[in-house]
């Protein structure tokens, strides 16, 4: 399998949200979309919907209180792998989600790279 291609960023910080985009850039990479505004979480199910993603790299704590579970449900259930972005402890993923990649806050380009290849 080849690395994904075509990446998904559900960030609720623009510009970590800008920064990530920047890396999937200067990684040859295409973004899929970015969910980043105060309706991340419909905004990116609206996303996965429309399809076209290869992978996702999707942030476990959103604005408001909400989390990415049910993203990535969406993704899991069409076969899209995905990356958890966390700045806390591995804890705050739920039980279903702890065998997925992570990529520990802060994000460099490195970590973001070798997640994504990871996903291959």
């Amino acid at each position: 399998m080849t690395a994904p291609n075509r990446i998904l960023i559900v960030e609720d910080e623009p510009l970590i949200a800008m920064m990530l985009e920047d890396f999937i850039e200067m990684l040859g990479k295409q973004m899929a979309g970015t969910a980043d505004t105060a309706d991340t979480v419909a905004d990116a199910l609206a996303l996965v919907e429309a399809g076209g993603i290869d992978a996702a790299i999707l942030d476990v704590n959103l604005r408001g209180g909400e989390k990415s579970w049910p993203i990535a449900e969406a993704l899991a259930a069409r076969g899209v792998p995905f990356v958890l972005a966390t700045g806390g402890s591995h804890d705050s993923i739920v039980e279903a989600y702890r065998g997925r990649p992570t990529l520990p806050k802060p994000f460099t380009m490195d970590a973001v790279a070798k997640v994504l290849e990871s996903l291959a």
